[in-house]
């Protein structure tokens, strides 16, 4: 072939050239969303230009001071570690919403502070705005130029990849868990980070979005690893102000918090000063509350709620008691058992040993009725599985070849009575028994070398449970299994719970509207020998491992709403712990003297949106 103009020809195909490279970065640029907020598969509730959340009064007076109870006892101030006992670890503390004093670059889902009418969103905080690709293969945010630390330093892109780096190096195992698909991070402008993930998910902007962001210019001259009562540099809207050895934690707001006016804090963190009394034993706690020694009690016992608020302050109006009803996804309480050794490494062990509590005959006699069983592992969330299986859930587990029976056959709790008379039960456990090798000699459950089949129950102290475990004890009893129950000081069942130190536990598995990286941290098999995980039952399961990462890998809300009910189902198939009960309302009392929004916020208590009256 013969050009007549061989220049003018080359100029044309590099224009075409570069035309078309144009061409690609638009179309790959108009796949790319920024936004003010992020969730996973639907559309954000507030606008850009939203002034404050609706379920706030964003003209609440700030003042005033709050006490508040803490079970248990604390000995750091770093509650980013494994080691020590800090405030935000003592039971239920965290759901006032103080204890953690770092913002995060959103606020919302995955975060210590989730939205309260909004399931499964986050709205900046130190970011204003998030950046992401279709694929989600990354996510970019963008650091308000006024956010700062509480010492007046600015809060910068390398203060966000210092956060990350040294909490999933040096940080508590879940932070390694929870961060263990992030590729890389990388500041590429003081005020933008850019997180890589290993595969697209959609939730791993909130991940990253909810990562504590730590300064570090005070941890480089600090260590990190060690337990601390020294009060660290932060950027929440509280500061510690002061503790009292173990027994006391003082929460002070602060008066030029940066984000003080962002729409996501108007109405918000209204006390001046939060104070933790802790005790050790409840029972002392509450005569505390009935004398005014703190002001607000979240009830977590039926028998106090319905029996013991009987005092002089109740009767004459100046102590307030609510049933505050909620949407909140509840979080799993059972009796876990440990799978990484015998006995309750058979499956066939577990479910006969669940047969025998007898949750009716309990709720009738020592709950007054007030409770609903617990039948799934994510309880009040439409991730329940069905019984039969849908289609599609067979479908999804095709490859595991699984029988018929698996997906047809009942995966729910016995229910009996009331009456205590659970015969029925006795004979279906002691058959479950027998087929797993234990005999009945003497009235005593042995195996084939003559060991009784025993185990003991490891709790902190509560003086409230030994009445819940004592009927479950005489029925296994009465089938010649020894079951006793051990009490210990809350930093030895810390230390025993980290390391796996039980035959059976009772916990509490915290659950959210949308559950992500915490399914790798309950129930994925390689957190199972991990110390400090939070896979109690040690689960190790290709089944359960296959479908946490399909939940996690989703791309529609009905593919993950699928793969959370057949990871339901598995959990619940094969007995990974006595599944407890629960109840869909808040039991509070408080003393006369705070402001609340007048309705109820449907994912939380709200203790950050009450007031002091005047």
């Amino acid at each position: 072939m013969i050009f007549a103009n061989p220049t003018k020809t080359l100029f044309q195909i590099l224009f075409c050239l570069c035309f078309s490279l144009s061409s690609l970065a638009q179309a790959e640029e108009s796949n790319i969303t920024r936004s003010h907020g992020y969730h996973p598969f639907g559309d954000l509730k507030y606008p850009a230009d939203f002034l404050h959340f609706d379920y706030v009064n964003p003209d609440a007076p700030k003042g005033g001071t709050i006490t508040l109870f803490g079970n248990g006892t604390f000995d750091s101030l770093n509650p980013y570690i494994l080691k020590g006992i800090s405030p935000a670890d003592t039971p239920g503390i965290q759901m006032y919403g103080v204890t953690e004093i770092a913002d995060s670059l959103l606020m919302g889902s995955q975060s210590h502070n989730p939205l309260g009418d909004e399931a499964g969103a986050a709205y900046g905080l130190i970011a204003d705005w998030v950046e992401y690709p279709e694929d989600r293969s990354w996510a970019s945010f963008h650091i308000r130029s006024e956010a700062r630390f509480h010492d007046g330093k600015p809060i910068r892109a390398d203060d966000v990849v210092f956060s990350f780096n040294i909490l999933k190096e040096k940080g508590h195992p879940e932070y390694s868990l929870r961060l263990s698909d992030i590729k890389n991070v990388e500041a590429l402008d003081p005020q933008t980070v850019r997180f890589t993930f290993t595969e697209g998910r959609r939730d791993l902007p909130l991940v990253v979005g909810a990562i504590p962001i730590l300064p570090s210019h005070y941890w480089q001259s600090h260590d990190f690893e060690r337990t601390t009562l020294d009060t660290p540099v932060s950027s929440g809207p509280y500061r510690i102000a002061s503790i009292k050895g173990g027994k006391q934690v003082t929460f002070e707001r602060v008066k030029d918090y940066w984000a003080k006016d962002l729409p996501v804090n108007r109405g918000r963190y209204n006390f001046d000063k939060v104070i933790f009394e802790f005790y050790r034993d409840a029972d002392v706690g509450f005569e505390a509350f009935k004398s005014g020694g703190y002001d607000l009690h979240y009830t977590y016992s039926s028998k106090r709620w319905a029996t013991q608020f009987d005092f002089a302050a109740m009767n004459d109006g100046r102590v307030i008691r609510d049933e505050i009803p909620h949407k909140v996804p509840r979080p799993v309480q059972a009796f876990f058992f440990n799978t990484r050794h015998a006995p309750f490494d058979d499956p066939r062990v577990r479910e006969a040993a669940s047969r025998l509590f007898d949750f009716e005959w309990s709720n009738r006699n020592l709950f007054a009725d007030a409770y609903t069983r617990t039948v799934s592992w994510f309880p009040n969330s439409p991730y329940s599985a069905s019984v039969p299986a849908s289609a599609e859930e067979k479908a999804l587990l095709n490859a595991f070849k699984l029988p018929d029976t698996y997906f047809t056959g009942s995966i729910t709790p016995p229910v009996n009575d009331g009456s205590g008379q659970i015969r029925n039960r006795m004979r279906e456990a002691l058959m479950l028994l027998k087929e797993s090798g234990w005999q009945l000699k003497n009235n005593v459950l042995v195996n084939a070398q003559g060991q009784p089949l025993k185990f003991t129950v490891l709790n902190y102290h509560n003086p409230g449970i030994y009445r819940i475990l004592a009927p479950w004890f005489k029925n296994l009893k009465r089938l010649g299994i020894e079951a006793d129950y051990r009490e210990v000081d809350p930093a030895a069942y810390k230390q025993k719970l980290d390391n796996f130190e039980y035959d059976v536990v009772l916990f509490v598995l915290p659950m959210r509207d949308y559950p992500g990286p915490e399914l790798k941290d309950y129930f994925l098999s390689s957190s199972a020998g991990i110390p400090g995980s939070r896979n109690i039952a040690g689960i190790d399961d290709p089944v359960v491992d296959f479908l946490v990462g399909k939940a996690l890998s989703a791309d529609s809300e009905s593919d993950y709403t699928l793969a959370l009910q057949a990871l339901d189902r598995r959990l619940r198939y094969q007995h990974y712990g006595v599944l407890n009960y629960h109840i869909r309302h808040h039991r509070v009392a408080w003393w006369d003297k705070f402001g609340r929004p007048a309705e109820p916020i449907p994912y939380g208590l709200g203790l950050d949106t009450w007031w002091m009256k005047k």
